[in-house]
């Protein structure tokens, strides 16, 4: 009898930040002074959000990526919630961090400053992406720089790559993007990549661009859609009550592709990546917003 292939493992590299979060009555304006009505800190970052997502739905998942001396607590945060973080450096030099201000509505604008996230080296790349091998999933961001040596370096051994172009910037479209696997962008950042403003349009536009790419694309209240071998797929928005949308985006990142490698279709995918978005944002917080499985399926049975 064959024995049954392991499940793919899941690597992020990526960025792990401190997130400074004040709690505003409506978004600070140009030259205003406004006073916040809370603060806290907390883990963040898009790499260690998207590690925690995936870890939590069951993904064997480990983070790769670089901290500075006072980032202790991301550490803790990864063991906290199974993510390995042996691949995780600290370095000379701040932690990223970012401020992040939550107004009345749950909206959310952030400032962030790279830090150590942004001294990615070559040869530790190399040495991370030797533990894996084809068809395990390397996750990316646009938190961490050398992206087109992680894409190529990546593609060269067989790995699924997906990247969420976010903070979009136009150099991303120089990075060899035809290599992923998949591409999972929000509507703004598939404006900013295609031009067009209609969510079907963008999908076509990026299919054309890019036919050997899958594709995913959120749509905040108008649910999620995706393109898997010249197939659509839609998803309509799960309700919740808008607290803190700081995480949304990689807990759908995570869940989604949690049920992929488990071997789940794209429509079972995006039922699930939903319900685990709209738990995220009904309660604040970034890395510790993020529901477990379990409060995922319960959800979805109408269980409280």
């Amino acid at each position: 009898m064959r024995e049954r292939a392991a499940l793919p493992r899941a690597l992020v590299y990526g960025s792990l930040n401190l997130d400074n979060v004040y709690t505003v009555d409506h978004i600070v304006a140009p030259g205003e002074t406004l006073a916040s009505t809370g603060f806290r800190q907390g883990c963040g970052g898009k790499g260690l959000n998207q590690a925690i997502a995936l870890a939590k739905a069951g993904a064997p998942t480990a983070l790769a990526g670089r901290i500075g001396a006072d980032g202790g607590m991301l550490r803790d945060d990864c063991a906290r919630y199974g993510v390995d973080e042996a691949q995780v450096l600290t370095v000379d030099g701040p932690t990223g961090n970012t401020i992040i201000q939550v107004d009345s509505s749950g909206q959310n604008c952030i400032l962030l400053f790279g830090g150590a996230n942004r001294t990615q080296t070559e040869e530790q790349i190399d040495r991370t992406l030797a533990q894996y091998q084809a068809g395990d999933y390397l996750f990316l961001q646009n938190e961490v720089n050398l992206l087109p040596y992680l894409i190529e370096q990546a593609h060269a051994r067989g790995m699924q790559i997906v990247l969420n172009p976010s903070p979009f910037e136009t150099a991303l479209l120089e990075y060899g993007l035809d290599k992923l696997s998949w591409l999972i962008c929000n509507e703004v950042e598939g404006w900013q990549m295609t031009g067009a403003r209609e969510p079907e349009d963008i999908l076509d536009r990026l299919g054309e661009r890019y036919p050997g790419v899958n594709l995913v694309l959120t749509l905040g209240e108008r649910g999620s859609m995706c393109l898997e071998n010249g197939t659509v797929y839609r998803q309509s928005c799960c309700r919740a009550e808008t607290v803190d949308t700081t995480a949304a985006g990689d807990t759908f990142t995570g869940y989604f592709f949690a049920q992929r490698m488990a071997g789940q279709g794209a429509a079972q995918a995006l039922a699930v990546a939903s319900r685990a978005a709209a738990i995220t944002v009904s309660r604040p917080g970034a890395a510790d917003s993020i529901p477990d499985m379990d409060e995922v399926t319960k959800a979805m049975k109408g269980e409280p």
